[in-house]
């Protein structure tokens, strides 16, 4: 967690995770003080629960009707993806109208749920549902669309690649996860950022997308939060809280001073 602050406003920033398991031992109390003492959640999207917002979406911007997915992928690439298929009883035909990026999302998620780790857990949620409990002001740094558009417009080679990259590291997901989870209650940035950044870095279209421009961007949003006054919370994913093109150095250059808390 880091702390903001000039003469009249406070802005605390914490980085999530976006799923955890339920009996995970975390500084819930410090983390539920800093909800309360402010009147705005600030969350990447308001409205990341909302299935009848996302499934048209996903529907418009990840699904292939003319293409299938196999016919994207070299053989090596298909035979891959059927041993994961078997691995979890996941029909093929699931898959196949899935754009690239759609398909290594899902494969990436399943062995983590099946692990027990829980979207449910993930602290972003938590801090809505306490948000919602107080009465606060609840936003979104970004819409839906807008972040389902960062994958969605990737081209098609670098999808691939990246659900390539998914196909051989899926196995290695929970351990990685539960590594990245130790490192979060940890408070370990470093490690943090070795697990998620550096493993962005290895496709750079990705990273500049995913992480760098939206960290430039939010940057601007938090300038502009900054000039209003009173208490904030805003809740990114640990991944931009790390790394040398981190939400705090963008802000650095800003001029704006960011303190761990």
């Amino acid at each position: 967690m880091w702390v903001i602050r000039d003469k009249d406003s406070t802005i605390y920033l914490i980085g999530t995770l976006h799923l955890l398991r339920h009996n995970a031992d975390w500084n819930s109390a410090k983390v539920k003080k800093t909800v309360t003492e402010s009147t705005e959640l600030w969350l990447e999207i308001a409205d990341a629960d909302d299935q009848a917002a996302a499934l048209p979406l996903v529907a418009k911007y990840g699904m292939d009707a003319e293409k299938p997915l196999s016919s994207k992928l070299s053989p090596a690439q298909n035979e891959k993806l059927a041993k994961l298929e078997d691995a979890y009883g996941l029909p093929a035909a699931t898959l196949e109208p899935m754009k690239p990026w759609v398909a290594a999302l899902m494969l990436a998620v399943m062995p983590l749920q099946k692990a027990g780790y829980d979207p449910n857990a993930g602290i972003d949620r938590l801090l809505k549902a306490q948000a919602d409990q107080e009465g606060d002001k609840i936003y979104g740094l970004e819409t839906m669309e807008q972040q389902i558009k960062i994958l969605a417009d990737l081209p098609d080679a670098e999808q691939i690649a990246f659900l390539d990259q998914t196909l051989d590291e899926v196995e290695k997901g929970v351990e990685l996860l539960d590594k990245l989870a130790k490192a979060w209650i940890d408070g370990d940035t470093e490690t943090i950022g070795r697990i998620l950044v550096d493993e962005v870095k290895k496709a750079p279209a990705l990273y500049d997308k995913l992480l760098v421009q939206r960290n430039i961007a939010w940057s601007d949003k938090i300038a502009e939060i900054l000039k209003g006054s009173g208490v904030q919370q805003i809740a990114v994913g640990a991944a931009h809280l790390a790394g040398p093109d981190s939400l705090q150095v963008q802000l650095a250059k800003r001029g704006i001073k960011v303190e761990r808390y």
